[in-house]
């Protein structure tokens, strides 16, 4: 399947090219377990009825949580962008929530500690570290800043909460990786 080459594009029209391999009707189901359903309705109130591109994306999750009754909002962040991860915590305070963030070099690991071929004794990222401090924070919705390529995938396998990326890494492109082919 290669749905950027399809000439027909069913799927935009409510049909079916009928190239998948999924189970339709599995799926269905699973969107409507009340948790799916709950996020769906969330998301939802943000791009219908013509509201998709009247909000930031800091909008967005202020919406999104205030809608799915979260409090607590984590924000796993690069130390390289603690600035700007200190101005969106200030942000989500200001609108009402408690937030916890939690730099990327949390606990002092060493990388000799974290990678097991490396003999550099000085700090590493410590994705691990960020997502277990969240878990015990019991967070209901985690953002993440900036967080390298590799890193961000073993938090993502170690966090428990929802999680969003409101920032992603690109030293070349200003945090646009887009515009990698998009120029």
């Amino acid at each position: 399947m290669d749905c950027t080459k399809c000439n027909t594009k069913n799927c935009r029209a409510t049909g079916s090219c009928n190239a998948q391999k999924f189970d339709s009707e599995a799926l269905k189901v699973t969107y409507g377990l009340p948790d799916n359903q709950n996020i769906i309705q969330a998301a939802a109130n943000l791009v219908d009825n013509g509201r998709a591109g009247t909000l930031s994306r800091l909008q967005e999750i202020v919406e999104f949580s205030t809608s799915m009754r979260f409090h607590r909002i984590g924000i796993a962040y690069c130390y390289g962008m603690e600035a700007d991860a200190a101005l969106v915590a200030q942000f989500l305070r200001e609108n009402g929530f408690k937030t916890i963030p939690v730099s990327c070099t949390t606990g002092g690991f060493k990388q000799s500690e974290v990678n097991a071929t490396s003999e550099i004794q000085s700090v590493s990222c410590n994705p691990f570290a960020q997502a277990e401090q969240l878990n015990l924070e019991s967070v209901d919705l985690t953002l993440t800043m900036g967080l390298c390529l590799g890193h961000d995938i073993l938090f993502q396998k170690q966090i428990q909460s929802l999680t969003t990326t409101l920032v992603v890494k690109d030293r070349v492109h200003n945090n646009n990786p887009i515009h990698a082919v998009r120029n």
